[in-house]
């Protein structure tokens, strides 16, 4: 099987990671730093971080690393006690690590992105759900001439679609042209194939969108649901674990609209690692991905989706009844 070794090592590094973030959440009340942006980082995301590019510099020393997070706030003098924590949270899951090379890690992450081979990683995305003790994903994805090709969701607090009773923790794992498939993150790592609702009617189809009204437009998403005709209440949570959800057919649609006009100089640009292993998992499970102007995301354009407006995601049958709804109510037509 192509890519076998990547495939492997992503779900070990995921593992690794995701325990962690538990062992963040269960032993804090998470330590945050505010980032020029004011988003929040906890000690899982340096600590998640720097295990997860470790590993992938073990194994593939050669492959540089995409990744959201960068050591500067955390060498401030001031951010010394969560230094601290990050170090010896990291050490719980990688003994072998010192302060000096987890710094290093964390580090490996400023590579400019493009079209060579190199890994993105989002070390927490959802860093706020992660803070409401919500949804949030470790995402991880294998890029190759300016496209995903192994892509891998660790989340932690997802539970098994319709079966309340099973504890929460799910991976999603996929390998271009080799399907899409879920296993638990506490289980014996069996795996099953998933894939997409089978749904061609708008009416009957559900949605999910970030909770943040930040990240994405939720009154033109409720104008799009309402011209869809759709019933059912949007599912809402935060990270990359929607892109999971619609791979395995709990949902049919993920938007996350433009809050900003698109000829506005100051809207929000999408990240790559917000969507590179996502993405891949939908489209291995059978589902389309795209923007709001019609257009395949392109990874090609550095670290941020500098190209795209926005992310369109469904099961393929709806896709181009979705697109033409959103378009209609951005008046992109």
């Amino acid at each position: 099987m192509p890519y076998e070794r990547e495939r492997m090592v992503a779900m070990q590094a995921l593992l690794a990671a995701c325990r962690l973030c538990r062992a963040v959440q269960q032993a804090l009340t998470p330590n945050a730093l505010t980032k020029a942006d004011r988003s929040p980082v906890t000690v899982a995301d340096f600590g998640a971080q720097a295990v997860v590019s470790s590993l992938l510099t073990d194994a593939f020393p050669n492959d540089p690393l995409v990744a959201e997070e960068d050591s500067t706030e955390l060498l401030k003098p001031e951010n010394a006690r969560v230094r601290e924590l990050v170090v010896s949270f990291a050490r719980t899951v990688a003994p072998q690590l010192d302060e000096m090379s987890i710094i290093r890690a964390i580090d490996r992450g400023n590579h400019p992105g493009g079209r060579d081979r190199f890994w993105t990683l989002d070390p927490i995305d959802g860093t706020k759900g992660f803070l409401r003790r919500e949804q949030y994903a470790v995402a991880l994805a294998l890029m190759e001439e300016g496209r995903p090709v192994v892509g891998a969701l660790g989340c932690p607090n997802l539970p098994v679609y319709e079966d309340a009773g099973q504890s929460a923790g799910r991976m999603f794992i996929a390998v271009r042209g080799e399907g899409a498939y879920e296993r638990g993150l506490d289980d014996d790592g069996t795996e099953w194939r998933i894939r997409v609702e089978d749904v061609a009617q708008p009416s009957a189809a559900r949605f999910c969108e970030s909770v943040e009204s930040g990240h994405s437009s939720q009154g033109d998403a409720a104008r799009v649901a309402a011209q869809l005709g759709i019933r059912n209440p949007p599912l809402r949570m935060d990270s990359q674990c929607k892109y999971g959800v619609v791979a395995r057919g709990e949902a049919s649609i993920y938007l996350r609209l433009p809050v900003k006009k698109l000829n506005d100089p100051t809207r929000h640009l999408e990240k790559i690692w917000d969507h590179a292993a996502g993405a891949l998992i939908v489209e291995e499970a059978g589902g389309v991905v795209g923007d709001v102007l019609g257009k395949p995301l392109d990874f090609a354009r550095g670290r941020e989706l500098s190209g795209n407006a926005g992310v369109i995601v469904t099961n393929g049958q709806l896709h181009n009844a979705v697109l033409k709804v959103v378009q209609q109510v951005l008046e992109l037509k």
